[in-house]
């Protein structure tokens, strides 16, 4: 399982916001600050905002904000608003048939690692995150 770039850069993108802790983050700022092409983090961060993890505020002072408390956001979360989280669920070798009834050679053992990744993701807010290093690396 791995997650696309995409949602790897909206989860740094917002832990990097939370660990700045700004009211207001302009998309320059953050453009600079994490070496992302405008039009990608632009992309990245209407996802975010339809899926009202962050609002976007118009205007020459604009810029993004978080439109839930930190605690509030998932790692889940992140993911969804990003891509379809079905692949997470889907065989580790990548066979489009894969269960319990007819399993790939990795399937007994990676079941539980799934899950165990799936708890992580549900279970993992944005601010626990930060609490841990401050210095991390975007």
């Amino acid at each position: 399982m791995k997650l696309s770039n995409t949602a790897q850069y909206a989860i740094r993108i917002l832990n990097f916001m939370a660990i700045e802790n700004h009211e207001m983050v302009s998309a320059k700022y953050l453009i600079e600050k994490l070496n992302i092409s405008d039009k990608y983090l632009r992309r990245i961060m209407t996802q975010l905002t339809k899926a009202e993890l962050i609002r976007a505020i118009q205007g020459r002072d604009g810029g993004y904000q978080f439109n839930k408390k930190i605690s509030q956001i998932f790692i889940i979360d992140i993911i969804n608003a990003i891509e379809d989280t079905k692949k997470l669920y889907g065989c580790v070798l990548g066979f489009s048939e894969c269960s319990d009834n007819e399993p790939c050679a990795l399937h007994n053992k990676w079941v539980k690692s799934r899950q165990d990744v799936l708890t992580f993701f549900h279970t993992t807010s944005l601010e626990e995150t930060i609490l841990e290093n401050r210095i991390l690396k975007f």
